[in-house]
């Protein structure tokens, strides 16, 4: 890849096309392996829980790795050299997993459980669950970094992992189609009826915790994680 973005007009021979292309694929093949190992180890969890405990936390598992469009956008947005190795150092969520939970407290225990793995490294932690974005949006960002086994040696591949409820993951759904139909320009009007479901979102949470409680008890709810 060339060492900035700029407007200036490249011309490559259709050699050198399939070239980068395939220089790109294996690229994003690392992060697609580290992804998959993420997922296999909340997968176990999962089976684990389905199958030990009379409580299963997780309700479903999502992940994607960037399309090279979305990538070339983000190297642009940044501002960061468009090499790989600047890609590597700079941008940390090529990858990533959302694990949607039932209740608030089963977002920091699943987190719990993956970064108490000893192959997990934890680069950063965003709990906008105990401190949620202005707009309301609610859920714990986690960068990890997993090892992955290729024919030429370990590789450490970071990962975001999402942790956050079904009622966080349907505002967030809602959010993002919004914000996508206006093109990032959402009119005030809409911003704020955003932040009120944001809200009954969270009082849905609230609610259906109590009521989960009321059943089964306290599962030892963190209360919130301190950034990293």
């Amino acid at each position: 890849m060339a060492s900035s973005l700029d407007e200036q007009q490249i011309t490559l021979s259709p050699a050198e096309l399939r070239s980068a292309r395939d220089e790109l694929q294996r690229f994003l093949l690392e992060y697609r392996f580290g992804m998959q190992e993420i997922e296999t180890k909340i997968g176990i969890l999962r089976d684990e829980f389905l199958h030990n405990h009379d409580y299963n936390p997780i309700e479903h598992v999502s992940s994607r790795v960037k399309s090279p469009d979305s990538l070339v956008d983000k190297v642009i947005r940044k501002g960061i050299d468009a090499d790989f190795e600047s890609i590597r150092t700079n941008i940390l969520d090529i990858a990533g997993v959302r694990v949607t939970c039932s209740f608030i407290p089963d977002t920091y225990r699943l987190f719990d459980l993956l970064t108490a793995q000893d192959d997990i490294t934890v680069r950063a932690v965003r709990d906008y669950v105990a401190e949620p974005k202005p707009n309301g949006y609610k859920s714990l960002h986690a960068i990890v970094e997993v090892p992955v086994f290729l024919s030429t040696g370990r590789v450490q591949v970071p990962v975001e992992v999402q942790f956050r409820t079904i009622a966080m993951d349907f505002w967030a759904s809602l959010e993002h189609k919004i914000y996508y139909k206006y093109d990032r320009q959402v009119p005030a009007r809409l911003l704020s009826e955003l932040k009120g479901a944001a809200d009954t979102a969270a009082e849905l949470d609230a609610h259906m915790e109590l009521l989960h409680r009321e059943l089964h008890g306290s599962r030892g709810d963190r209360g919130g994680l301190l950034s990293t």
